[in-house]
């Protein structure tokens, strides 16, 4: 897979536009979109980096909604003073 097509992929992963990804790593937008128009190419340690910060960030989302054990803050001080 080419580097524009990786860059591409991972940030439709998170499930955000390009906007809302360069937003939150702090990429400008304008670099963001030439990586993806494949007009510059980013880093090869840029896109492990980013490849392993998602995957991470999305295994620890994923943990914390499917734990069906896990009680909020406001649950459990609610539960104390019952």
């Amino acid at each position: 897979m080419d580097k524009a097509a990786k860059i591409k992929e991972l940030r439709e992963s998170t499930g955000m536009n390009r906007k809302e990804f360069c937003e939150y790593f702090k990429i400008p937008y304008r670099t963001m979109s030439e990586w993806e128009r494949d007009g510059r190419h980013a880093p090869d340690y840029l896109i492990r980096l980013l490849d392993y910060y998602i995957r991470v960030e999305m295994l620890k989302q994923k943990e914390a909604t499917n734990d069906p054990d896990a009680e909020s803050t406001t649950e459990r001080e609610g539960n104390n003073h019952a």
